[in-house]
């Protein structure tokens, strides 16, 4: 088994044709090792998020080649991406997602329901519990918090077990001290049951939970830092979004 759970070769991305051709990813070749946390980040329009979405199997890119684990992404047929991503890939954005007539318990088991299995309500609490939301099972989005919505949505993205979670701005309609609570919580989830993470923040705070912050430019890496505190992934930050077009 490969010790990377996405690998990207020479990835990119276009839109439109002729003279509207925009270039979202140009050549990106980028490795994300199992059992770690990874921000994604880089000023306006510089390919953060179709990254995500050729990487998770929810965009097709225009060239090059997308790994997970061991199965090549641009090879399968939409039916089989639609199952290696129901079993094998979880979301979490920054809308949370829930829908309002349903529990917690109800919404976690969603994913489960959709594909065709019989949740085991045991299974729901656990995660539900792990989230920090056991006691929360009966009450419906109205009546939790935006930090225990996100909490669900987080608990949704884990029922199935997937080998890599991604979040696009997870944090990003949480106020600070939530918003905090919700990245400890994924760290904890890479240290102690060796989750892979993936997440893309405009956010230098929230990069800093990160192992390693991977910096976008124009649809190409432009560098990355390791164990970075979040003034230094600011100067970074600052630095990248300075330089002319």
């Amino acid at each position: 088994m490969t010790d990377n759970a996405i690998q990207l070769r020479s990835v990119s991305r276009e839109y439109g044709s002729g003279g509207s051709r925009v270039t979202a990813l140009d050549q990106v070749s980028l490795a994300f090792p199992r059992g770690t946390f990874t921000a994604v980040m880089g000023p306006s329009g510089s390919g953060k998020s179709t990254l995500l979405q050729c990487a998770a199997g929810l965009d097709r890119p225009t060239s090059g080649s997308i790994t997970v684990g061991e199965t090549e992404l641009t090879e399968l047929s939409e039916t089989r991406l639609t199952l290696l991503r129901r079993e094998r890939i979880g979301f979490v954005f920054q809308a949370f997602n829930l829908l309002p007539s349903l529990t917690a318990e109800q919404n976690v088991a969603l994913p489960l329901r959709l594909a065709g299995r019989r949740p085991r309500r045991g299974r729901v609490r656990e995660v539900l519990a792990q989230v920090g939301l056991g006691d929360r099972a009966g009450h419906r989005p109205s009546e939790l918090s935006g930090g225990q919505q996100q909490r669900v949505a987080l608990a949704r993205a884990l029922i199935t077990r997937p080998e890599v979670l991604f979040g696009d701005e997870p944090t990003g309609a949480l106020d600070s001290r939530t918003g905090r609570e919700v990245l400890t919580l994924l760290r904890g989830m890479v240290d102690a049951e060796g989750r892979t993470i993936i997440m893309v923040t405009h956010d230098p705070v929230a990069a800093s939970y990160a192992d390693r912050v991977v910096f976008l430019v124009d649809g190409r890496v432009n560098g990355e830092l390791a164990d970075a505190s979040a003034g230094d992934i600011a100067a970074r930050m600052t630095g990248l979004e300075a330089v002319p077009c």
